[in-house]
């Protein structure tokens, strides 16, 4: 099956994560957990352990980047998934080399996004 039955989605804005949360149960994710930063992220990877993690880049108190690095290096098997409006080649390739699995634009008509992470989760279980 290609759908994680777990994800943490961290976003610092609530509307993002109410919008995500509906796409995510559109597809069929049954448990998802929700972060507001990197801090609280963190915590949540290591207290629920989260098939995926889609996570924003710009936060409060821990960026996305820095709680990437966090969680990959206490879980080195961790999926993240950056999903952000920072379209940048710095900031992808400063996610990549933290561990990101995959890197989404969320600043795309919902449809699409639905659809890209479908596809995301489907590449993610053949790797």
């Amino acid at each position: 099956m290609s759908i994680p039955q777990t994800v943490l989605l961290v976003d610092d804005e609530v509307h993002i994560r109410v919008l995500l949360r509906r796409v995510l149960g559109q597809l069929g994710v049954p448990h998802v957990f929700e972060a507001k930063d990197g801090q609280e992220a963190c915590s949540l990877y290591a207290q629920h352990r989260p098939d995926v993690v889609l996570m924003d880049i710009n936060m409060p108190l821990m960026s996305g980047v820095e709680a990437l690095e966090k969680i990959t290096e206490a879980d080195p098997q961790a999926t993240v998934v950056m999903l952000t409006s920072l379209g940048s080649r710095q900031a992808v390739e400063r996610c990549a080399d933290g561990g990101a699995m995959a890197y989404l634009r969320k600043d795309i008509p919902l449809n699409e996004l639905s659809e890209r992470l479908r596809k995301t989760f489907a590449e993610l279980e053949e790797e």
